[in-house]
């Protein structure tokens, strides 16, 4: 049997948050309104070759009554796991008590438990009854004290849980980061050392899974610099004047592609993180206004005296000037005067990123060309605002339901954090893409952005 684990409790504790983060699946219904899961759900996550269980259960509603039927039928402590397992199957149970019954079949065809309760709430005997219908199963099981607004009450919970569980631990499903989420797999595979093996393989798995998705995100990012970056587009007429009036329509169409290859990388980077339902918002990204004077350019790629050191560290101005290993110092910002700043005024392109042009044909005829954008904080631009988004995605749970506001990175800081070889690197291959020209393994020039994080 692989790990089956039933999330159990009182209602709207956010046993369906539990279920939804240690799942990875934002269709998890939930709800702060009680009662919104009314029958067992259960979700099957594979890693791999191993898989594990989890279900959503509906929560406590008649926990008195039902701890004295089965004191009804158990005289001792040895027929009180047969009392619940015939608890379950009672057709009268069925009819009264529906949802106990639910909750209580997975557990007794050998569901580990998953006990949770509200920590922001004060500790209540009430809870006593449940807790002890659940000792009654004889199960392994594990109590999650979920902080749904507050820690106020969690040393009380911690002390009264111990009393029936093995293992209390604290677990923020919308907060929890990845580690402390395989921490729970890692716990049961303790208590229930049959399901070892295929817990340790699921952790493992999940962890290969992870850095898989990394590794996608480089690659989905390598493609999408290198697409926007060289994209044009062009139409030949017969006349100068048609193409005149074509104008328009072509940089409409330009620009309405780059922003529609844009939106799909995200796209494809949440699927990347399995949301399939997940709301997300990032300002649009502006292209018919001179660089410098779009703010929104400015916050989410480099400024215009950042882009100075990007080009003098990429050869392309007065590269002799300042040594390349300086790269990752702060970007050298006290060591550039104005005199460098206008020497790299040229580097960085045309005032408009990309003006349409009108070409004669030597065959005849006219061309109506929009594109390549050769402004050189073009990629940086699309680099911020690309990582922005994997980092909020990486770290967030699928329990969260609120719509996600991607804000402007600091994208400065975060290639100060890099090395200095590693800096010159990703300078060295955006002068080439604003160049229009190839870059050798794109992908290892990025990755070390995406271990940020752990440095």
């Amino acid at each position: 049997m692989d790990p089956v684990f039933a999330v159990v409790g009182h209602p709207n504790k956010g046993k369906s948050s539990i279920v939804a983060t240690l799942a990875q699946d934002d269709t998890v219904a939930i709800s702060a309104q009680s009662g919104t899961t009314q029958v067992s759900e259960a979700l099957t996550l594979v890693q791999g070759d191993a898989r594990y269980s989890l279900i959503d259960t509906p929560g406590f509603q008649r926990p008195t009554a039902v701890l004295a039927w089965l004191k009804a039928h158990a005289e001792t402590a040895e027929q009180r796991q047969s009392a619940v397992s015939a608890f379950v199957e009672d057709a009268a149970c069925r009819r009264k008590y529906p949802d106990e019954v639910e909750l209580l079949t997975p557990i007794v065809d050998g569901a580990a438990i998953l006990y949770v309760v509200d920590g922001s709430r004060p500790y209540g005997s009430e809870y006593e009854i449940e807790m002890e219908i659940l000792r009654w199963t004889g199960q392994p099981s594990m109590a999650l004290i979920n902080p749904i607004e507050n820690e106020n009450h969690i040393d009380s919970w911690t002390r009264a849980l111990a009393q029936y569980f093995k293992v209390v631990k604290v677990f923020n499903p919308l907060q929890a980061d990845f580690e402390k989420q395989l921490a729970i797999l890692e716990t049961f595979s303790h208590l229930k050392e049959a399901w070892a093996p295929a817990l340790t393989a699921v952790i493992s798995s999940a962890r290969e899974n992870r850095a898989h998705q990394q590794t996608q995100s480089i690659a989905l990012l390598a493609s999408l610099l290198t697409a926007l970056c060289g994209y044009q587009i062009s139409q030949k007429v017969l006349k100068k004047e048609q193409a005149s009036v074509l104008k328009p329509a072509i940089e409409k169409q330009y620009f309405t592609a780059m922003k529609n290859m844009e939106f799909e990388a995200q796209e494809n980077l949440k699927r990347i993180y399995a949301y399939r339902k997940l709301d997300s918002h990032i300002a649009d990204l502006t292209f018919d206004d001179d660089l410098f004077d779009t703010e929104q350019w400015i916050v989410w790629g480099l400024n215009q005296k950042q882009l100075t050191i990007a080009a003098t560290v990429a050869g392309a101005t007065a590269g002799a000037l300042v040594d390349a290993g300086l790269a990752g110092q702060s970007f050298m910002l006290g060591t550039i005067g104005g005199g460098l700043i206008a020497g790299g005024s040229a580097w960085l392109g045309a005032d408009k990123i990309a003006d349409v042009t009108i070409k004669g044909l030597p065959i005849g005829g006219f061309e109506v060309r929009q594109g390549p954008i050769k402004n050189r904080n073009f990629p940086y631009v699309i680099l911020g605002r690309y990582l922005s988004m994997a980092f909020a995605l990486k770290n967030r749970n699928h329990a969260r339901q609120d719509r996600l506001n991607i804000q402007e990175n600091d994208l400065s800081t975060a290639l100060e954090k890099l090395s200095s070889a590693e800096t010159r690197a990703i300078h060295h291959a955006f002068n080439k893409l604003s160049r229009q020209k190839s870059v050798d393994d794109l992908f290892s020039v990025l990755e070390p952005l995406f271990h940020l994080e752990t440095r």
